[in-house]
């Protein structure tokens, strides 16, 4: 079940507080998704999903298991990655920057889904457990099912991440774009009053056009292609250093 509309989990509170920046990050265009309709009835997704005691559409696609089945899929191998986005989202909820409470984390996904996770969120440290945590989420649209969510699932585009923020300005991270030192990225982040930073959270490739063309700068950190848990480790790490928090 996916809520028609977003609700901002921070109550709209994405301003500077007291002249320090809120910083917020989505990691977009993800490679998180259920197992699509195409494939639920390949033998070795039902076989995986029977072992788990699921219907195959209520597991998430991943390429570790799925890679026959997926081969077929359009656009497949930008697909099927959960752990990337699991990854990162470890170091970025455990990163002092969220725990200063200056972060602000959204993952959106290939199939135009958002996730708002609040900065109180502790992840398991375990993919497996992870993996349950994110079907639960896809199947009831919030965790946990009671109570103030940690984490909500709404429908939604990268282009309404975006109008919810009301950034002061969107910068995608990508390789085609203009080369940056790091730690000169993170002293211009911190002179923007609600910077939005934007990485890919797929295998391989760009982003899709559309998603690219609301950037307002495209910055490369380093000269080959980086895993999105390194870019965002980097980007906190220099954000940091540049608000005195390390």
């Amino acid at each position: 079940m996916v809520s028609g509309a977003g609700r901002d989990l921070y109550g709209e509170k994405l301003e500077t507080q007291f002249g320090v920046p809120m910083i917020s990050i989505v990691i977009a265009e993800a490679a998180l998704e259920t197992v699509p309709k195409e494939i639920v009835d390949h033998p070795s997704v039902r076989k995986i999903a029977d072992r788990r005691g699921k219907e195959p559409g209520q597991t998430l696609l991943d390429i570790s298991y799925h890679y026959t089945a997926m081969k077929d899929l359009r656009d497949w191998d930008k697909r099927g990655r959960p752990d990337i986005t699991f990854i990162t989202l470890l170091n970025l909820l455990e990163s002092p920057l969220n725990l200063e409470d200056r972060l602000r984390i959204y993952v959106h996904t290939r199939n135009d889904l958002i996730i708002t996770i609040d900065s109180r969120t502790k992840l398991p440290r375990n993919y497996t457990r992870f993996q349950g945590l994110i079907e639960q989420l896809f199947e009831i649209g919030k965790i946990p099912p009671h109570g103030k969510p940690l984490m909500t699932l709404w429908k939604g585009t990268l282009k309404d991440v975006v109008a919810q923020v009301k950034p002061s300005k969107t910068f995608f991270l990508t390789e085609k774009g203009k080369k940056t030192k790091s730690e000169d990225f993170g002293s211009k982040i911190v002179k923007e009053d609600s910077p939005l930073i934007v990485i890919g959270g797929f295998q391989r490739g760009e982003f899709s056009k559309q998603d690219l063309g609301m950037a307002d700068e495209k910055v490369s950190l380093y000269k080959d292609p980086l895993d999105t848990w390194i870019v965002a480790s980097m980007v906190t790490h220099d954000i940091e250093k540049a608000l005195g928090i390390i």
